[in-house]
Parts: C-alpha cells; structure tokens; sequence
C-alpha cells in the first residue's frame, strides 16, 4: 500500500503550528460566539434571546443548564425525528444512539454535518500529536483498525438515520478516508458481535494494520480472538500482538478508564514500539485527545465547534451555580463538565466529572460520572478512586483486570453494616485466574487499604470496622462480563460495563447472573 504519511506529517505541521500559537480564552470566545449566532434563529435561540446575547453572562443569564431529559422534554420529543431549526439551523440528519449504563434508557443524540466536522478535526489533531514524537512514522502505510459497533443504521424518517456512532463515521466517511480504513463495509454490517470479532480477526491478520481503537476492554476479547485465529492460520502460539501485526505503531483508546488495563496491555504489545493514546470522546462530542504519550492529563479540543464550561459537583441542580469556563477553571477541583456544541447542545450536562490538571494549554482527566458514586454510608467514592484501587489490589496479587462492576450492599436482616460487592473478572498470563481463597482475601484486603488510602470519607466509615463493612469480591471465570452484556443484549461495540451500579435492579440482575451461572466459582473473598 501506497505511504501517503507524508501528507499527514505535513498537515500535523501546519496546525501543530497553529496550536501552539492557540489563546484557550480567546478560541473559546469565538467558538461561543459563533455558535450563538448561527442558532440565533432557530427555535431555541428565538426562545432565549440569542440575538440580544452580548457576551459571557449574557449567555449564562438566558440559558440554563439542561441534561439531556430536560432537552429531550423541552424540545426534542415533540418533532422528533423531524428535528428542523429545532435547536440547530436545519433538518438533523443523524442521530447517535447511546444507552445508559446504569438504566439503558436509549437516548437519540442530533448529529449534524459540523458535528462530524469537528470529530474529524479532533482525529486529526491525535494524529498531528502523535507525529510529533515520530518523525519516521509510517501510520498510512498500513490501515486503520477501528474496532466499533454495527454500522446498520436505522431509518427514521426521510433523509433521518439513527445508530451507533461508529456506524454513522463509517457512513459518512470520504473515499480517500475508506482507503486506509479497516474493516471492510460488508464485515462492519454484521451486528452480531461475536461473528463479527470472528470475522474481524481472520480477515485482518491479511493487512497491514499500523493503527487500532476501541474500547479497552472490547480490544482484550479481540485480541484474544486474534491469537486464536493467528494460530488457525499456522502462526504459531504466541499471543504477542507485536508477531501478529508486526506493522501496529498505535493503539488509541477510550470509552473507560486505561488504568485497570495498562498491564494486561503492556504485556500483550511486549516487543512492539507501539504508543498507546487516549482519547475523551462521547456521542456528545470529541472533547479532548493525548498530545503527549506518557503524561496525565488530555488535551482539551479548543476551535473544533465546542464550548466548555465547569461546574462544581456541588453547584449541580442549584438556581445559580458557580460556573466557570476556560479562563477561571481551577485546577484540581472536580467539576461536572458542561458543553455547547455545534451540533445544537446548549449547556447541556454530559454527566461526566473531570478535573483540569493543567491549563497552558489546558488539560483534563475523568474522573467518573455525576452519577457514578457509591455512597452506602456517606463514603462518597468517585470512579476515579475506584479504578485506581482495582489496579493496586490486582497488582497486590499479580494479576490484571479484565472488567469490574460495583455495586452498594445495604443493611438488612443479616447485617447492619452496609458495603460494597465487587464483581471482578481477573487474567493472568494468557489464563484465567481461579484465586485460591488465600490470594482472594488479599485482593479484597488491599482494596480496602487502597480505598482507604484515596478517600478520607471512606476511611472514616471504614475505622474500626463499625461504621461500613469491608468490601467484598465476587471473582467470573473468564467471559463472565461478556456473557452478561450478551444476556442483555449489549454486547460489543461502543456499549460498556458499568462500572458503578447504583440501580438495584440492574445490580441484582448481575449479581445474580454471577452466583447461579455457569460462570460462577467459590468467592469467599470479604475479608471481615
């Protein structure tokens, strides 16, 4: 295949010229300015008063923060799917369909040509960062492996289509873009996941692949499949993606959080020189990408059609919140993170947290969702120190995470105390780990310290083993979360785990699944 890098090393020149040249606040200026006076005279606009809007207070006065019900409610329902000069200029073409995690409610997220726009810009500002550092990278020489959902979108209306993201980039991706892309359309139609993973692997082990994304803990069973159809082939028996894709300089990823994964990824690119990237992507929008390899923090995406904000986690729901934007965020606090878009979102709530870890340029980490906190007692536990905690109690025991969830266990007739039931799925080496209850109660031990060590609140309630008791572990055999999201048809693509489970009865669809399956094995693991 034709090496057409050189194109893209020198468009990487030209905007990573621009950017460091970038003011935060006065792209974020322009951006929300722009923003207002295109949709001055849609509906919306007319109904907040956009063409008196004169700057920043302005906006904040007139607009007031919404989450998607509220939008949905207010202005979306109504004329769906006949979406025109609604909340944006114009008939809304697409709409990205996304489940939440925790009640899987489908929600219908409008998808306009600039929105698709700005994605494209932010794909190319990861490219642009990663050429940076690799001067003799080859990335077009080979194609790119995006590892998402099914591209069969479905018709709403006359010229209105709704369906996975990923379905929708791939069905509007330009020609010179279907070049380099992999995989073909007739494999990415295929929506049952297992079939298509099967067929993924076998067809790409005849590509040159430099480049993969996907959701962390999807690429595990992927390439998992890939070995085996590696050795299928006559490949031999190592697992090291290094000997299947001998030509792969890049893993980007994104959807959860790395730091459960990083090990089990590690090893499985030993040998290799790839550089693993992350980006903070939504069905909202593409907010912000890795410019460096090894540093925390992402990149927020300045100029690409999006304007952020940052609220207090405790301001959430208040009359007049504290809000702050690029030019009085605090770096450090964890905020909720609120977005205008072009693609006719206006201060809508993503229901992400997120915490500015640096601000020239300025830069951000998740730290969970708005609703994703385990409080049986008051602990106040975020995503962010749970998956932190995970990753030192696999360590403690030498193994990696496959996938997680946790849920609260409240006081009843048997118990007092209330606590947390982490349902874990574990590798190690290549195998499925059976923990003996030895290594099991560690595991559960240093969770505990771990979690205690990350949030003050939890320790308090966790001080002499009165106030909450200890968490406990409920250890799948290998494929357990699979099976699961398979039960409850979502299995693959760009639907996740959840991580925090905060709705019983989702929690105890799991929890049962896990105790009377076949997946099941003996999980004596609190360590009370």
């Amino acid at each position: 295949m034709y090496d057409a890098t050189w194109l893209l090393k020198l468009y990487a020149h030209r905007r990573l010229r621009k950017l460091a040249n970038q003011s935060a606040e006065a792209s974020q200026e322009q951006v929300l300015r722009k923003l207002i006076r295109t949709a001055q005279h849609t509906r919306f606009g007319k109904d907040h008063g956009f063409q008196g809007i004169r700057n920043l207070n302005d906006y904040r006065q007139r607009v007031p923060l919404r989450d998607y019900d509220a939008l949905w409610t207010d202005y979306w329902r109504s004329s769906f799917p006949l979406l025109r000069n609604c909340t944006w200029p114009g008939l809304v073409p697409w709409f990205a369909e996304t489940s939440g995690t925790t009640t899987g409610t489908t929600k219908f997220i409008p998808l306009g040509r600039e929105m698709l726009r700005s994605n494209s810009i932010a794909g190319a500002d990861l490219l642009a960062h990663y050429l940076a550092g690799r001067p003799h990278s080859r990335l077009l020489a080979g194609r790119f492996f995006m590892l998402g959902g099914s591209t069969s979108l479905a018709r709403q209306a006359s010229g209105v289509y709704s369906g996975d993201l990923s379905g929708i980039s791939a069905a509007t991706m330009p020609a010179w873009a279907r070049l380099r892309y992999f995989p073909p359309p007739h494999l990415e139609v295929i929506s049952d996941w297992q079939e298509k993973i099967d067929n993924f692997a076998r067809c790409s082990l005849e590509e040159e692949i430099t480049a993969i994304a996907g959701v962390p803990s999807w690429m595990l069973i992927f390439f998992e499949r890939l070995a085996t159809s590696y050795r299928e082939s006559g490949g031999g028996i190592d697992h090291v993606i290094a000997d299947i894709y001998p030509q792969l300089e890049l893993l980007v990823h994104g959807g959860i959080a790395w730091t459960p994964y990083v090990d089990r990824f590690k090893s499985l690119l030993a040998g290799s020189d790839v550089q693993m990237r992350e980006v903070y992507t939504a069905s909202e929008g593409f907010f912000a990408v890795a410019d460096r390899e090894a540093d925390a923090g992402l990149r927020l995406l300045l100029d690409t059609g999006i304007y952020y904000e940052f609220v207090p986690l405790g301001e959430i729901g208040k009359q007049n919140p504290n809000c702050r934007w690029i030019a009085d965020v605090e770096v450090g606090v964890n905020y909720a993170l609120i977005v205008t878009t072009c693609a006719g979102l206006w201060r809508y709530i993503v229901g992400d947290t997120v915490k500015v870890v640096d601000l020239d340029p300025p830069r951000l980490v998740v730290t969970g969702r708005i609703s994703y906190m385990l409080s049986v007692c008051g602990e106040h536990v975020i995503g962010s120190e749970l998956e932190a905690a995970i990753a030192m109690a696999a360590a403690s025991i030498d193994v990696s995470i496959n996938d997680f969830a946790v849920g609260p266990v409240f006081p009843d007739e048997n118990s007092v105390q209330g606590g947390h039931l982490f349902v874990v799925e574990f590798e190690t080496k290549g195998r499925h780990l059976h923990p003996d209850q030895a290594r099991c109660h560690r595991f559960a031990r240093r969770l505990d310290e771990a979690l205690s060590s990350l949030n003050d609140d939890y320790a308090a309630h966790r001080a002499g083993g009165y106030g909450m008791r200890a968490p406990q572990a409920l250890v799948m055999r290998k494929g357990g979360f699979a099976a699961w999201m398979q039960k409850r048809g979502k299995l693959g693509g760009q639907n996740k785990v959840p991580r925090i489970i905060n709705d019983r009865t989702l929690f105890a669809d799991l929890r049962k699944f896990a105790e009377s399956h076949e997946w099941q094995v003996p999980t004596d693991c609190d360590n009370s």
